[in-house]
């Protein structure tokens, strides 16, 4: 099977390299490397549109190369899609992130992002994430990172993968808390509560500028059973399956009774018509 690995931290990140040792070692595994040249956290789904993307190879210490590019978590699986490294990869997997990936925080990770691209394309992914050892609850990056377990249970996962392939809309965000766990959890997303404040950190009189902090404040969140939050709280391993079907179906059949015609009917009304050269005309 061909691997993929990717991440936001960067190509030279401990997690990175923790994870391309032990699905290195796979027997029959042909894994590649495409990832930042540097740390894209938070970059949620951003692509680079407006100007080419540099790629260079990258020497590993067990002899084997890797790319690096200026560009994002989701230009890295884009790079693999448009043959980089040969064929396409038949599964993407993103990490090991340096900070949890959890409930509403995933649709801002460059890590999420990068296997949430992989099925859009139609390549099953798995995004992974560790907790430091300051057990933050959040994505910050913090101080320690033991990659251990983190690493060797993503080896597993991929060879379970590799003999009973999961479906190709179907991601699984893993989470992994830091030290020894106390076992394992099949998660939902659990519900972030954002405690963000605006902070006043510099001034400039002369042009009447402020600069503000906004973000960087611990999270909490809703001690919701079953929630990938929760699991990891009480320090267990989450495994949550996640796909990229935002529509809200349940709304659709409520929808199609509202008189939406008849709302574009009155809208026209309103609107002054333009000739073919974009100027307004007298309606007659």
């Amino acid at each position: 099977m061909r691997v993929l690995i990717t991440n936001d931290d960067g190509i030279q990140a401990t997690g990175l390299n923790a994870l391309r040792r032990e699905l290195g070692g796979i027997p029959d595994l042909d894994v590649h490397v495409i990832a930042p040249d540097s740390n894209r956290s938070a970059t949620a789904r951003s692509i680079t549109t407006r100007s080419p993307l540099w790629v260079e190879e990258i020497p590993f210490d067990d002899g084997s190369i890797g790319f690096a590019t200026d560009g994002t978590p989701v230009d890295c699986v884009r790079f693999a899609e448009l043959g980089l490294v040969g064929e396409r990869p038949e599964l993407i997997v993103s990490g090991i992130n340096h900070g949890s990936n959890l409930g509403d925080d995933i649709t801002y990770s460059g890590t999420v992002a990068a296997a949430l691209e992989g099925i859009v394309l139609g390549i099953p992914a798995i995004a992974i994430s560790q907790q430091s050892a300051a057990r933050e609850m959040d994505f910050r990056w913090g101080r320690e990172f033991d990659f251990s377990v983190a690493a060797a249970f993503a080896a597993e996962l991929v060879k379970h993968v590799a003999q009973d392939p999961l479906p190709a809309d179907t991601l699984l965000n893993l989470n992994c808390p830091a030290g020894t766990s106390t076992g394992i959890e099949v998660t939902h997303l659990g519900k972030r509560l954002y405690n963000d404040e605006m902070k006043l950190v510099d001034e400039d009189p002369e042009t009447g500028r402020h600069r503000y902090q906004i973000y960087g404040f611990e999270p909490s969140f809703e001690d919701d059973p079953g929630s990938d939050l929760s699991a990891i709280a009480a320090e267990r391993i989450s495994v949550t399956p996640v796909h990229f079907d935002l529509t809200d179906r349940p709304s659709l059949d409520r929808l199609k009774g509202w008189d939406f015609a008849g709302m574009l009917g009155s809208a026209e009304s309103r609107v002054t018509p333009t000739d073919p050269a974009g100027e307004a005309s007298t309606r007659r």
